[in-house]
């Protein structure tokens, strides 16, 4: 879509006073909002007339509403709880089953909250935000909505054994709050308590504590962090025997420190800063293990255990200041850390090796720990939920746990497995396999390797559709993210299958740096002055499929949100010769800003801060908003973001549409009312968002000459 804008020379814009779209981050503002109106009817009236939007938008609704997915559920007490969304119920119905009835092929289920009948009794477009259990009385709960799928939510207490909201009950009002339960009377609560309460970031900065019965004006303050600090947290074990409390500050995105509470006094917890903790313990276990995995190499007690490796100490003989680890993962050139899950003897220790995933089981003796691997489906994705309740000396599913399998071609499925059955071994139970969302007959994936330009090997995933060969002609969407030590690992997805498989397009999924495919070393080498690595690296994969004739220009798009926003814009503006389609969704973009707005403070450990000298010059080389011009020749991008968004800034993307549309460029732009960081505050929503998208993608990369 053309602009109506005149063009201008583009003069740079390096300030909030020199920028002419400032009014676009006023978010709610009659004149902001109207031209998003504006922008979203354009491109609305261009893409739902493509041939592909309605079949498309049908296809994917029948894949969000269908009823065969396997729902995901978490165990209180005896019950496994689930939150069900489908063309019936669009917000949602939260509900639970028992374990025996989760195993037959169609549970029944006991609703517990409609949010659809609760919302319109309250006049409110709730959004599920989540519920937090109390440990020591699963039935009460501190349940989270939000207005139009925002981060910020109200807290209410909930009974589940009555299904209804308690009157007088705990509630907090509108905002990015944290709750932790201490005891049925008492919650520790960070929220907005009125100026100074908050951080550079928006997030709590206090946390008091509050008791039942008494106004929230009346909690006392028990910790408080700094203003510069992304939060303030608590974390509260209630496990008989192994009672603790912690309070941490979080000093940026990646570096936290914490403080155990003995008696009235906070104690500093001596763990790198940059670590993760955990720790493992039962009820009428004398048994007390820390885990901690490492983000950076720590040389104590004499040997220097490695980054990315994930070490188990007895917590008492820690807490009074010996340091004797067992190692239970130590990374390689190839395989990192990729989470882990502990039942009552055993951690079960998830691997990447080369992006696939492989499961090792470590048991807990007397005499140590001994380890065994896990035969499980291989190599996609592999995702283990340990069933154990901590809380119960007879936990009958003490062993229990379920391991979901997936890869890009092969639906999801579920097993429960057990670490100690009579045959010896651990043994995995079929439970339940969605059944296939697309024809996957003729398709194929491969995993491939290109280099960057400082000479490093980046894999990267090929999904190639039906009878596809390497003659550079083939539709071809690439994917990426490349941020904050997230990997992107295989996974099902019907809406590609459905939208751009069966219709001949291929997906390449890059693992670029700036993830964690390979453990926080691959993550630390895209952050701050290297973060132009992430974007080299998705160049370089863009490069060897048109080099090796997966594709060409023409025919190649690229894809991204959030983070992944801010890749495919910093890309598309360095090198838009390589492309001819750019799905650019929630996304960062002026990263002068960036900080200023929303949440963006807690990102500058990834990013570096725009207000000091020599973290803006490499920032500056990067962040679209400042370098687009009006000489260059783009592709046509499509923005996407959401007015609800309270995460990453709506004016992000607002801001970058309008300074490519005075420049002269053509673009689409589509902002949902609703929907939050998301996109889409339910089924409806995203369907017609992820319609427009392919249908948009289609329109750009479907045409052969």
């Amino acid at each position: 879509m053309k602009p109506t804008d005149t063009p201008t020379s583009g003069a740079a814009i390096d300030s909030f006073a020199d920028d002419p779209h400032a009014w676009l981050e006023d978010v709610l503002g009659e004149r902001a909002l109207a031209w998003v109106r504006e922008r979203n009817a354009e491109s609305e009236t261009l893409l739902t007339a493509r041939p592909e939007y309605a079949p498309i938008r049908q296809q994917l609704l029948e894949v969000l509403n269908s009823k065969d997915r396997i729902p995901s559920v978490t165990r209180r007490g005896a019950h496994f709880y689930n939150l069900w969304r489908d063309d019936s119920h669009p917000r949602g119905l939260w509900r639970r089953t028992t374990l025996a009835e989760y195993r037959q092929p169609d549970p029944a289920w006991e609703t517990v909250l409609d949010l659809d009948t609760l919302a319109a009794a309250e006049g409110e477009n709730w959004v599920w935000g989540g519920a937090d259990a109390l440990d020591t009385e699963p039935h009460r709960c501190l349940v989270s909505l939000s207005r139009g799928g925002a981060d910020a939510s109200v807290v209410r207490e909930f009974d589940t054994a009555a299904k209804q909201f308690i009157v007088d009950g705990f509630t907090l009002p509108e905002a990015k709050s944290s709750v932790t339960w201490v005891d049925a009377d008492t919650l520790y609560v960070g929220t907005d308590f009125g100026p100074g309460s908050l951080t550079d970031s928006g997030y709590p900065r206090v946390i008091k504590r509050w008791t039942r019965g008494t106004p929230l004006a009346s909690a006392v303050t028990v910790f408080e962090g700094e203003t510069q600090d992304v939060s303030v947290g608590v974390s509260v074990d209630l496990t008989p025997g192994h009672e603790r409390t912690i309070f941490s500050r979080s000093l940026d995105f990646y570096h936290q420190q914490h403080f155990l509470l003995d008696g009235e006094r906070l104690a500093a917890f001596d763990i790198p800063s940059d670590a993760s903790f955990s720790f493992w313990n039962h009820c009428g276990d004398p048994v007390d293990t820390l885990l901690i995995e490492l983000r950076s190499d720590w040389t104590v007690g004499g040997p220097t255990h490695a980054s990315g490796s994930l070490l188990a100490a007895d917590a008492a003989v820690y807490l009074a200041g010996e340091r004797t680890f067992t190692t239970l993962f130590t990374p390689t050139a190839t395989r990192s850390l990729a989470g882990y899950s502990t039942t009552r003897r055993h951690v079960i220790v998830n691997v990447l090796d080369n992006v696939a995933s492989r499961l090792e089981l470590w048991r807990h003796t007397p005499g140590g720990f001994e380890s065994r691997p896990i035969e499980a489906p291989s190599p996609g994705t592999l995702g283990v939920h340990s069933l154990h309740d901590p809380m119960r000396v007879d936990d009958p599913l003490a062993e229990q746990f379920m391991l979901g399998y997936t890869d890009f071609l092969t639906p999801d499925s579920l097993l429960l497995g057990h670490t100690e059955p009579d045959a010896g071994r651990p043994a995995l139970e079929p439970l339940k396999a969605r059944p296939a969302l697309f024809d996957a007959e003729g398709l194929r994936t491969e995993q491939r390797f290109a280099t960057s330009v400082d000479g490093t090997r980046v894999p990267y995933f090929i999904v190639w559709p039906r009878g596809a060969t390497p003659d550079g002609r083939t539709p071809t969407l690439l994917y990426g993210y490349g941020g904050f030590e997230v990997s992107l690992n295989p996974w099902y997805s019907g809406d590609f299958g459905r939208a751009w498989f069966e219709r001949g397009g291929a997906l390449v999924v890059a693992n670029i740096r700036g993830g964690g495919e390979f453990g926080p070393a691959w993550h630390r080498a895209a952050v701050l002055e290297h973060k132009q690595r992430s974007y080299d690296d998705f160049i370089a994969v863009a490069e060897d499929l048109i080099a090796a004739g997966v594709t060409r220009p023409a025919q190649l798009g690229i894809m991204g949100g959030s983070n992944g926003g801010l890749l495919v814009g910093a890309v598309f503006t360095q090198r838009p010769e390589l492309f001819n389609a750019v799905v650019c969704q929630v996304p960062l973009l002026d990263m002068r800003r960036f900080h200023t707005l929303l949440a963006g403070a807690s990102w500058m450990a990834e990013y570096g801060n725009p207000d000091v000298a020599e973290d803006w010059a490499h920032i500056a080389r990067y962040s679209p908003y400042q370098n687009v011009s009006h000489g260059a020749k783009y592709p046509e991008v499509l923005f996407t973001t959401s007015t609800r968004d309270d995460r990453v800034h709506p004016a992000h993307a607002r801001k970058m549409a309008a300074r490519m549309r005075e420049l002269g460029h053509a673009l689409l732009y589509y902002e949902n009312i609703e929907g939050g960081h998301g996109g889409a505050a339910d089924n409806s929503q995203r369907a017609h968002l992820q319609a427009m998208e392919f249908a948009y993608l289609w329109r750009q990369l479907g045409a052969a000459d």
